[in-house]
């Protein structure tokens, strides 16, 4: 079963995409919540290796990653700032701006939508000038597409 990535409007300056993926929140989530398995999901193409911090993240944990964006490697250290066990994910980055990832379940397994959200940072006008914000969604519905891709037809 394909379940299209769909556009959501979740305010100014958030980027927001979701789709269904055919397995349960639980799976997700412990793949979301280790940062040294983040690569394997990447659709943007900017993680590295060379990943730090713990093996299963909780509010307030610290993690860095090796990045590559714009051919200019760089490391990030993020921090996660919201956490509610298999339901949502957030971390924010030193720049202010947040990853999040809500999972809700769904007869058709569990509804997975990713926010890059940039209202929360003093930059905003400077992502906006260098395209970041169309970057990032294309980066998200590729990293959608490799979430739904990998559970297809396993789970719930």
């Amino acid at each position: 079963m394909t379940h299209d990535v769909e556009t959501v409007d979740t305010g100014s300056r958030r980027v927001t995409r979701r789709v269904i993926v055919e397995t349960t929140p639980p799976e997700i989530f412990a793949l979301l919540a280790d940062p040294h398995r983040h690569g394997e999901l990447d659709g943007s193409g900017t993680v590295r290796d060379a990943v730090s911090g713990p093996y299963r993240v909780a509010l307030g944990d610290r993690f860095s990653l090796n990045m590559r964006q714009l051919g200019i490697p760089y490391r990030i250290t993020s921090t996660v700032v919201e956490y509610e066990e298999d339901r949502l994910l957030a971390w924010r980055h030193p720049v202010g701006h947040v990853w999040r990832w809500e999972l809700e379940p769904d007869p058709r397994g569990t509804v997975v939508t990713e926010t890059f959200d940039y209202s929360t940072t003093l930059a905003a006008p400077m992502f906006e000038l260098s395209g970041r914000p169309a970057r990032n969604a294309r980066g998200i519905e590729e990293t959608l597409r490799h979430l739904r891709a990998r559970f297809d037809g396993h789970g719930a």
